[in-house]
């Protein structure tokens, strides 16, 4: 009975897209295959993911486009980021993913880890399916890497990453203690999971060196000197499962959407158009984690490069009820813009942030509460909740900013919408940019 009753060992996996952004692009834009390719992100500012040919050329992440920009003449290919594109190939990946598993956390937007545990077939053969049906249905290259616990899995999946011998899989879940630390021993610190950059260099000086070293040091050291936490990371390095599993993301306290602008803002007319369309992208997250905010809050700024004087103030407007309409958030928005706005300024950046979100209560009870004609109130949220769903539909069956409240609409050229001069379609998530064959 014992044997019969006993757990398998656990096998987590990662699997994430290499090179991710620029993947995405590869997919719809074939002729991009083999050639240094870069994303710059917001306004074009700096590179935030580099084909394998980009970083051949010796390109850093994070390098500013303005520094680079000359390596076009040398074959560079810069594309301004386009996250709707990205995140509608995340939603593809992330489907195919979790048809090998019913259990599945995805990370970010590129990652994902499964429980493989007590599934049938070697960890190597699953991993390779994986890479193969995910090229194959949605055309992104992938890595895998397989623990006996979600630190081990992503250590795998940088050891898939780094060494070409392995193709792409990694499977460290069968090994015992000693093959283990010989595995391991030469990952560097910092490329430990919950390590960093910032923590490494404390961990060195102590002779702390690889991620084996890590996993030897004693707990009670770690927690004196660092924390409870990185005495987790050292123990799921051995091997002991000590990072929770996640089935859905915690829903967010705070909701936030802010932009820098392309060009300095004075006109209030202007900042009223960002603003909305910033308190509706709030809206729509808020809805998407099926809560209520209870209070907005809104910034503008001016740069603290420009010459120009500086200004830079917030207001929190608390709501009557906590509510996720779009419309009351956004009457709060511009009643919290209007009072601090100052003419004379050229503002760099708006942004709006939703305060106190917590989970969304039915409207009954909200109309019993908060309401003294309750049943006005009851029948005015139904109708409010049921046109936001409306909305919401749309936007994801037709394309983002289908259906959009009439004081964000704004001219193609408006001065606060980001640069991106080098952006590709949305052919994905936008009727009018859907490839035609033939």
């Amino acid at each position: 009975m014992g044997a019969q009753a006993r757990r398998p060992p656990p096998r987590i996996a990662l699997i994430d897209g290499n090179s991710f952004y620029c993947a995405c692009e590869r997919v719809l834009r074939p002729s991009l295959e083999g050639r240094p390719v870069i994303v710059l992100s917001n306004n074009d500012g700096c590179a935030i993911a580099r084909t394998a040919e980009a970083k051949a050329m010796g390109i850093p992440m994070g390098a500013p486009w303005f520094k680079i920009q000359h390596l076009q003449a040398r074959g560079l290919v810069a594309i301004s980021a386009n996250f709707a594109l990205y995140g509608d190939m995340s939603d593809r990946m992330m489907r195919v993913i979790g048809q090998f598993s019913p259990a599945q956390e995805i990370y970010s937007i590129d990652e994902s880890f499964l429980d493989l545990t007590g599934l049938p077939g070697a960890g190597r053969d699953i991993g390779t399916q994986i890479r193969q049906r995910v090229l194959r249905w949605v055309g992104i290259p992938t890595c895998v890497g397989i623990g006996a616990t979600k630190t081990l899995a992503k250590l795998a999946n940088h050891l898939a990453k780094s060494l070409p011998r392995l193709q792409g899989v990694c499977d460290l879940s069968g090994l015992g203690p000693a093959e283990l630390q010989r595995a391991i021993r030469h990952v560097p610190i910092r490329d430990v999971w919950g390590v960093g950059r910032r923590l490494a260099p404390r961990l060195e000086a102590l002779g702390i060196q690889s991620a084996a070293d890590l996993a030897r040091t004693d707990g009670r050291v770690l927690q004196r000197q660092f924390s409870a936490t990185l005495d987790k990371t050292a123990r799921e390095l051995r091997g002991e499962p000590a990072i929770g599993w996640e089935d859905a993301p915690v829903p967010k306290q705070q909701i936030m959407s802010t932009r820098s602008f392309g060009l300095p803002v004075r006109d209030l007319a202007e900042l009223e158009q960002a603003v909305s369309l910033f308190t509706s992208r709030a809206a729509e997250k808020l809805r998407q984690q099926h809560s209520h905010a209870a209070a907005v809050q809104v910034f503008i700024r001016t740069s603290r490069f420009s010459a120009g004087p500086w200004h830079a103030d917030s207001a929190v407007v608390p709501l009557g009820s906590p509510t996720d309409s779009t419309s009351v958030l956004l009457r709060a928005a511009l009643s919290g813009l209007r009072s601090v706005f100052q003419p004379g300024f050229d503002y760099a950046k708006a942004g709006v942030c939703l305060l106190d979100v917590r989970p969304a209560v039915s409207v009954s009870m909200q109309g019993e509460l908060f309401a003294l004609d309750s049943g006005h109130a009851e029948k005015s949220a139904l109708r409010s909740a049921r046109a936001m769903a409306v909305v919401d539909r749309l936007n994801q069956r037709f394309g983002s900013r289908m259906v959009q409240v009439a004081s964000a609409l704004h001219e193609p050229d408006a001065r606060w919408l980001m640069r991106q001069a080098h952006q590709s379609p949305s052919y994905t998530t936008v009727w009018g940019d859907v490839v035609e064959v033939g």
